[in-house]
């Protein structure tokens, strides 16, 4: 099984990047999927995930309204719209799949430690 991310890079603030990330080896098309980041010295948190068929969804208080997870199951893919990047969202991006959630996740998000599997990360650099 692997997740293959993709789609980080280097930007200025305000502007735009959209991740990607795409399984093979397994279908996670009833499981639900993430994003999670990490910076330097900070614990890994979760960003965004959304359920199995995309139907809800939950957002950290720092990102919501400037990103956008969505799925598509048939491409075995969840991605990830960044707008209005910032500066201090800057950190290492990890796709995340198969994760279980427990009630109120969408309010709450969860912890890394549910995570079953895990892509291999993709740098976000955000200037000013």
């Amino acid at each position: 099984v692997q997740l293959q991310a993709s789609g980080g890079g280097l930007v200025q603030a305000g502007g735009s990047l959209r991740l990607s990330c795409a399984a093979s080896g397994r279908t996670f098309s009833t499981v639900a999927k993430g994003w999670f980041r990490q910076a330097p010295g900070k614990e890994r948190e979760s960003v965004a995930l959304i359920n199995w068929g995309g139907g809800s969804t939950y957002y950290a208080d720092s990102v919501k309204g400037r990103f956008t997870i969505s799925r598509d199951n048939a491409k075995n893919t969840v991605y990830q719209q960044m707008d209005s990047l910032k500066p201090e969202d800057t950190a290492v991006y990890y796709c995340a799949a198969d994760i279980p959630l427990a009630p109120g996740w969408s309010d709450r998000g969860t912890y890394s430690d549910y995570v079953k599997y895990w892509g291999q990360g993709t740098q976000v650099t955000v200037s000013s």
